[in-house]
């Protein structure tokens, strides 16, 4: 259908930037899993040890298989990242992400600056802040 996606790394940094818009079908979600896949093997960390941003903001709302998929592709623990940040719209779909991220650990932003901020701020920096302490307006979820 209408379905837009882009994966990108940075590996230096060791950043992984998904860009999902659209509307996804199944053979959809099987391609961008591909492309995340193949952006994983460009990093230079040791496994899970990337930082990640989606950002979903021109997503629509997705048929409920497909938010379950994409809730089961997150779920793949060879996939996952040390810090997840999306930037999120509100609207509908934003619910669907809630629900289909809700086994992971992550945070929620409306603006690209400010995910990238979070994801590259110190361990030390994040868990001294807090979920929310730090500009608590800037988190959405």
């Amino acid at each position: 259908m209408d379905a837009n996606y882009r994966v990108d790394v940075d590996p230096v940094r060791n950043v992984v930037r998904h860009y999902l818009a659209g509307f996804f079908e199944p053979a959809d979600v099987e391609r961008y899993v591909a492309a995340r896949n193949a952006a994983h093997q460009q990093l230079t960390c040791a496994p899970n040890q990337h930082v990640t941003l989606v950002n979903v903001r021109d997503m629509k709302i997705q048929q409920q298989d497909i938010v379950k998929t994409f809730g089961a592709v997150m779920a793949d623990p060879r996939y996952h990242s040390r810090k997840l940040a999306f930037v999120v719209a509100l609207s509908l779909a934003r619910m669907q992400l809630l629900r289909a991220s809700a086994n992971r650990h992550a945070q929620y932003f409306n603006s690209i600056e400010d995910a990238e901020a979070w994801l590259m701020a110190s361990d030390d920096q994040d868990a001294m802040s807090g979920p929310g302490s730090a500009n608590p307006d800037r988190r959405v979820a």
